[in-house]
């Protein structure tokens, strides 16, 4: 048995069609009178290879980050870096390449990203590694979730930084004050 008011509402919402579907076609009858038809637009087609998705970052946000791959001078550019903390980095890189970083990016071993526990997305941070090395990198994942590490930088800080052959290595970190 049905609910009458269900029923009710069915042929409400039939009516409704009926009616609208009637009165589009009355209103196209009387426009051929009126006016020479014009061909509506056709709609375009969608790439399926577009992402469907919105990043948790807007690109108006994003800080452009360029690669520094060289010795630490004694003069700092204007810019002024808050220690934030030492401790040991790795990578990740191809393995990842594609999925989704946990700020909605998809991520590129390519870039200069990182991964950190606590430091907000799109934060701009100086990995410097032992050696003097120095990168800097955006923050646009979670982790590292190895205990003991600080920060997981992308294969390409890595490589800048000396990591790649022993995979992790002792690192100090700074953000930039902005």
């Amino acid at each position: 048995m049905v609910d009458g008011n269900i029923t009710m509402k069915l042929r409400a919402g039939i009516a409704a069609f009926a009616v609208l579907g009637l009165g589009g076609a009355l209103a196209s009858a009387h426009a051929e009178d009126a006016a020479p038809a014009v061909a509506a637009p056709q709609p375009q087609a969608v790439d399926a290879s577009l992402p469907r998705f919105q990043p948790a970052v807007q690109p108006a946000q994003l800080v452009p980050v360029a690669p520094v791959a060289e010795e630490m001078s004694e003069a700092e550019p204007e810019e002024s870096w808050e220690p934030v903390g030492r401790g040991v980095a790795s990578w990740y890189g191809p393995k990842f390449a594609g999925r989704r970083t946990a700020s909605g990016e998809t991520f590129d071993p390519t870039e200069y990203t990182a991964a950190h526990r606590t430091l907000p997305f799109g934060s701009t941070v100086r990995v410097t590694s032992d050696s003097g090395r120095s990168v800097v990198v955006r923050i646009n994942d979670r982790g590292p979730f190895s205990p003991g590490r600080v920060i997981d930088v992308s294969q390409a800080a890595a490589r800048d930084l000396g990591l790649i052959g022993p995979g992790h290595g002792n690192v100090s970190l700074a953000i930039l004050d902005e």
